[in-house]
């Protein structure tokens, strides 16, 4: 029997490697190498394909190599993060199974003031919150201080030192930053306490043949230095020789009070059904000193490779690649029979003729026009 074929999908670097935004961006090339390992390794045959700003690439890619599953790896650009939502649509539309959540879960989960209402509406904690799309900055109405963060980014972007801010004029001159560079601007209040982080993932279907998310033991942010506000900045996440990153060390396995970790779970899974979220998925959260936790943003997409997800995963008995190769599955087991609609296109008659009545080797092959534009 042939083996399955698994296209590796991901997001090819846009910015130049001096960005101050690149960071987030070139990692993923490590962890496509160490999944084509992975699923190379369970029997699978892979092909890779990277996606920067022309999306033809993408479709003449999936008609050339016609995967059975596209193992999902597609963060967005850097410079249009809205393409993470873009290309699962296109997966979808071609009716391609892939790993991870659809592309309504990543639209919603990146739109961080529509998750905020919808989790408000359905009863879940989150910190009181208003939006800024334009000038001038409203009077704040929130006790001080808040944090200043963009309103449709994810992977820390956006946010420093200076996102936290105690007064109004502090806030307009963070706000007018933050808009101009990227966009609608969320402002909320700031919920000093522990930062954890809750890796979900697809666990046995319930009694009405639905996935109920088995939530992995917690990780916590622990912030060392006192002299800095207690965030996980852009440079907390990804500037390695920093001492804004040594001071703000991910730490597993975490010491917390029973009843304390049965809320957050409890409150983590709420959010992973409430979004729709598929396969695995992040949920970040503050907790006070009350024990009582906000959610920062639900993740639909985070990275695979992370810490809190693999000892997560060993706690529980599942070895980082047996997690993998389960995606791989799911993704199979997810197949729809019209995927073929992007096959063989030349033949969807079924008679070896084109619509016109000449037979596939008689016809000529049109020209392709090649897009506008630099082609990435």
């Amino acid at each position: 029997m042939p083996r399955s074929r698994v296209l590796l999908l991901h997001n090819q670097p846009v910015l130049p490697a001096g960005h101050p935004d690149a960071a987030s961006e070139y990692e993923i090339l490590e962890v496509v190498e160490d999944i084509d390992r992975v699923v190379r390794a369970a029997g699978y045959k892979t092909e890779r394909l990277s996606v920067g700003n022309d999306l033809q690439r993408l479709i003449d890619g999936l008609i050339k190599i016609q995967p059975d599953a596209v193992f999902n790896l597609f963060e967005g650009l850097a410079d249009r993060p809205s393409t993470e939502t873009v290309v699962a649509g296109i997966l979808e539309w071609f009716h391609v199974s892939f790993t991870g959540s659809p592309s309504e879960t990543l639209a919603l989960a990146r739109d961080k003031q529509r998750t905020k209402l919808m989790l408000r509406g359905a009863g879940l904690p989150t910190a009181p919150f208003f939006v800024v799309e334009h000038l001038p900055v409203p009077k704040c109405t929130l006790k001080w201080p808040v944090i200043v963060k963009p309103a449709m980014q994810d992977c820390s972007i956006g946010i420093d030192q200076s996102s936290v801010v105690t007064n109004q004029s502090q806030l307009e001159n963070r706000v007018e930053h933050v808009l101009a560079r990227y966009g609608p601007v969320l402002v909320e209040q700031f919920i000093n306490g522990r930062e954890f982080q809750v890796s979900l993932i697809e666990g046995a279907p319930d009694e009405r043949g639905r996935c109920v998310p088995l939530a992995l033991p917690l990780s916590e942010i622990v912030f060392k230095d006192k002299s800095l506000w207690p965030i996980y900045s852009y440079t907390a996440k990804w500037a390695e020789t920093s001492n804004e990153y040594q001071s703000a060390p991910l730490v597993v396995p975490v010491i917390i009070r029973p009843d304390w970790l049965e809320r957050i779970n409890d409150v983590a899974k709420r959010a992973y059904r409430l979004l729709n979220c598929r396969d695995y998925a992040r949920v970040d959260m503050r907790v006070d000193s009350d024990g009582e936790p906000y959610i920062l943003e639900v993740n639909p997409n985070p990275f695979i490779n992370s810490l809190a997800l693999s000892d997560g995963l060993g706690a529980v008995g599942l070895s980082h690649n047996q997690f993998v190769a389960d995606l791989v599955e799911a993704a199979l087991s997810r197949r729809d029979p019209r995927s073929a609609a992007f096959r063989d296109r030349k033949t969807r008659s079924g008679d070896g003729k084109t619509r016109r009545g000449r037979s596939k080797s008689s016809e000529r092959p049109r020209s392709r026009r090649k897009p506008r534009g630099r082609t990435i």
